[in-house]
Parts: C-alpha cells; sequence; structure tokens
C-alpha cells in the first residue's frame, strides 16, 4: 500500500532585479499589487501593512492570507525587490508571482520553489 505524500505548502521566494525605482517606492500601490496578486491565485486577505522608508525609499509590507502570507521588501535605489509567497490549500501562489512579476517588469529574477512540511 503506497501512501502519496503532498507538501502543506508552497513557498516561492522571488528576487526581481532591474525593476524601475518609481514602481519600489508607494506603498499604496504595492499594497494594491500584492491584493491583486492574492486574488489571482485564490487566496482569501486577512490583513495588510505596508510602511514606507521615507519619499522615494523601499517599502516593506506583508498581505496575510488564510493560506499564509506574501511579503515584499524593495530597495528602489537598487531597482531590487524580494518577494516572498508561501501559500498552502489549492492557492497557487505561481499565480501570484506572476501578477507580480507583471506589474514589476523586472530585468532578471531569479525564484526558489520550496515544498513546505508533507502531509
Amino acid at each position: 500500500m503506497s501512501t502519496e505524500h503532498r507538501p502543506a505548502g508552497i513557498h516561492l521566494l522571488a528576487d526581481l532585479a532591474g525593476v524601475k525605482a518609481a514602481l519600489l517606492v508607494d506603498p499604496d500601490a504595492i499594497d494594491a499589487l500584492l491584493r491583486t496578486a492574492a486574488v489571482a491565485a485564490g487566496a482569501r486577505i486577512l490583513h495588510s501593512h505596508f510602511h514606507t522608508f521615507g519619499r522615494g525609499m523601499g517599502v516593506t509590507g506583508v498581505l496575510l492570507l488564510a493560506e499564509s502570507h506574501i511579503s515584499i521588501h524593495t530597495w528602489p535605489e537598487h531597482g531590487f525587490a524580494a518577494a516572498d509567497i508561501f501559500m498552502c490549500g489549492d492557492a497557487q501562489p505561481q499565480l501570484a508571482l506572476d501578477v507580480i512579476d507583471a506589474a514589476l517588469r523586472p530585468a532578471t529574477r531569479s525564484v526558489q520553489t520550496i515544498a513546505r512540511g508533507q502531509l
């Protein structure tokens, strides 16, 4: 008798480089982007919190989901954003990353996919 295991969730770690600085400084726009990404992935939004480090400076924020979270940290002075997307259940984190990628249009990206836990 074989037992099939599936991960508790999928965790995507995305490094997005070569992003226009103007896209990385507005906490309200980034909040809206992550909300759009979460909905596209089929996730349920519980709460969000975003912080800017000053005019023209980076943003850090998190979207809490019933399925886990999406967080982002931006460095506009380097054209860089780090996104962290962890989802469980039927949510599809790759769809969230696709939305973020399409909006930020990085010149390059590096993504690590981690299967978290076994059920």
